[in-house]
């Protein structure tokens, strides 16, 4: 998707996000929208810009709190994306992200200018899950799930060398809602 504003700030060839040193970009789009999130995985907020992706949609999964995208044609996503990302905040978020997504490289556009960008993003990995549905809203998250949320990443944080992410997701919310 280039254009005259196309702007690389993605994946080059030897996987590096902006084809410099500085950082990688990765396009967010659930509960990395929210600052509170990202600083306790990261330990800061780094630079964003509001950005879309389209050709995908955000879906509402079915058991859990966070949302899914799929390619899907004529729909979009809106986000934002964290830029400057340093390869081991990279992989912070890899392992965050787990098993139930898949890393890879899209073109965003930023809202605020008119350019485009490559960043990484993750995408739902099984593509006919039965549990995807409507549209994840998150300012609903914000108001009912956040808090909670914030507390099962600090859990994340603290255990990520024993537990992967989904462990400490189910872990954190069925202890939580088993009385």
């Amino acid at each position: 998707m280039a254009s005259a504003n196309s702007v690389t700030v993605g994946v080059s060839s030897c996987g590096n996000a902006n084809g410099s040193n500085n950082g990688y970009n990765v396009f967010v789009y659930g509960s990395l929208l929210a600052d509170d999130v990202v600083r306790v995985l990261l330990h800061r907020v780094p630079q964003n810009s509001p950005s879309t992706l389209h050709g995908y949609h955000r879906f509402s999964v079915k058991g859990r709190v966070y949302p899914a995208i799929l390619p899907v044609e004529n729909k979009k996503v809106t986000g934002r994306v964290l830029l400057g990302i340093t390869a081991p905040e990279l992989d912070i978020l890899d392992k965050f992200e787990d098993v139930e997504y898949e890393k890879k490289v899209v073109d965003v556009s930023l809202l605020d200018k008119s350019d485009v960008l490559q960043a990484y993003t993750y995408v739902w990995a099984n593509s006919d899950d039965p549990n995807l549905y409507g549209e994840w809203d998150f300012e609903a998250w914000k108001e009912s799930k956040m808090k909670d949320f914030v507390n099962m990443t600090m859990g994340f944080v603290e255990e990520q060398d024993s537990q992967p992410r989904v462990a400490t997701y189910e872990s954190y919310y069925y202890n939580k809602h088993k009385d």
